[in-house]
């Protein structure tokens, strides 16, 4: 077995295969050395990440597989939410009901949205990524339309909190959390239960080494597993080695032992992880499949390429404006006309970082991403300051990570792609 994982040419293709993510993996742990944070502020800040941006990057799934590209159309998406928050907002919906109300209004219009959307890509078939970014910058100037000159005028809204003191147009920072300071949609879904870090960790290790011992029992038994027996042996040992070391830590005397997640949302973007696994063993999902591998192919089939295609859009639209919900309940307060603008070029990076391509990406790529990317976002600019001693810099490092990102990735890509071709 380990002959077979550590020969010459196991390894090269293996360095080959996910060279992005080792990349960036090199630069997290360099920038954690040279930024010398405390690593429990690290972490923490990585959970509050994770929960806050791993629904957006996960909605991104869905038009990779359907041979749409990097979807730089999520803005819009984005921007279906706000427009649900503002209405909630304006209403003075607190707690969960908010929350839950936002997202049934972001529905209806980020379907019409995502249609609208679709029905552009498919006029402008092998060009989705630059039509994505070009349409939300015409979204955008529409939404500014609507809430810079619109609202106070053709659209009444008499809240102090929100219009400007003119009486015409929003502000441009909304608080979430309520009139008094005290509710709206803060913390709404993070708030619900938080469970310390390592008792989630435990949970977890003993439902793999149940699954895994589930496994190896059927192997025993000559049914068909689709991993190995060393693969589950694996799981479990690993599962073991984890559950000690959450026990250490939850009994020693460390700041580890007091990090949390907020359960209700890491659940709620498992239940997306398993929407994308499931929607791809239905027929909706083969024909995805099948018109990113091939429109002829999926022609010659008989699938509706270009039905297929906006179907595809609608729910990536609809899951980003849920995800965009759910970033700004954790951030508490909306930037009015600029929350939305970087949703697009943050997830994309971090599903790119964590090894996905512009036509085959895995719910494990966009996980990854998340970790990798926001790991850097967080240690780049004290990274940079070490580094160069001025703290300006290391801003700018922050922003070089952040737009460099994308084009590094691709161009990493491409060579990974021409040297495998070669193999």
């Amino acid at each position: 077995m380990l002959a077979r994982f550590f020969n010459k040419a196991s390894i090269k293709q293996l360095v080959l295969s996910n060279i992005v993510s080792i990349i960036f993996i090199a630069l997290s742990l360099i920038g954690m050395m040279l930024s010398e944070l405390n690593s429990v502020y690290i972490f923490n800040e990585l959970i509050n990440r994770i929960s806050r941006n791993s629904f957006l990057v996960l909605s991104l799934l869905i038009p990779i597989l359907a041979g749409l590209g990097l979807n730089f159309g999520l803005v819009i998406g984005a921007m279906a939410g706000q427009l649900s928050i503002i209405a909630v907002t304006y209403w003075q919906v607190e707690g969960i009901i908010g929350f839950l109300l936002c997202i049934v209004l972001a529905l209806p219009i980020s379907i019409l949205l995502g249609y609208l959307t679709g029905r552009l890509f498919n006029a402008t078939k092998g060009q989705e990524m630059i039509a994505g970014l070009i349409v939300s910058f015409f979204a955008n100037g529409l939404y500014q339309f609507l809430l810079l000159v619109m609202v106070g005028t053709a659209i009444p809204m008499s809240n102090n909190v929100m219009i400007k003191p003119d009486g015409i147009g929003l502000r441009n920072t909304i608080a979430l959390n309520g009139v008094n300071g005290n509710g709206g949609i803060k913390y709404a879904l993070d708030g619900i239960f938080r469970l310390n870090l390592f008792y989630f960790i435990i949970i977890l290790a003993v439902l793999l080494i149940i699954y895994s011992l589930y496994n190896l029992e059927r192997i025993k038994k000559d049914r068909i597993v689709k991993k190995s027996k060393e693969t589950y042996t694996v799981y479990v040992v690993a599962s073991i080695v984890l559950i000690v070391i959450s026990v250490l830590i939850l009994l020693g005397d460390n700041m580890y032992k007091n990090l949390k997640i907020p359960l209700i949302t890491w659940i709620v973007i498992a239940v997306l992880c398993l929407f994308n696994k499931l929607i791809m063993r239905t027929k909706i999902g083969q024909n995805f499949r099948t018109v990113g591998h091939s429109q002829h192919i999926a022609k010659v089939a008989g699938i509706n390429v270009n039905r297929t295609r906006i179907q595809a859009v609608i729910i990536s639209t609809v899951l980003a404006s849920w995800g965009q919900i759910i970033f700004l309940q954790n951030i508490g307060t909306m930037n009015t006309y600029g929350s939305h603008m970087q949703v697009a070029m943050f997830s994309i990076a971090a599903i790119l970082i964590g090894g996905a391509s512009v036509t085959n990406a895995k719910i494990s790529h966009a996980i990854t991403g998340v970790v990798l990317f926001h790991m850097i976002f967080i240690v780049s600019p004290t990274a940079g300051k070490a580094l160069f001693g001025d703290a300006q810099i290391g801003e700018f490092f922050r922003a070089f990570v952040v737009y460099g990102v994308i084009g590094v990735s691709l161009g990493l890509h491409a060579w990974k792609k021409y040297k495998l071709g070669k193999m």
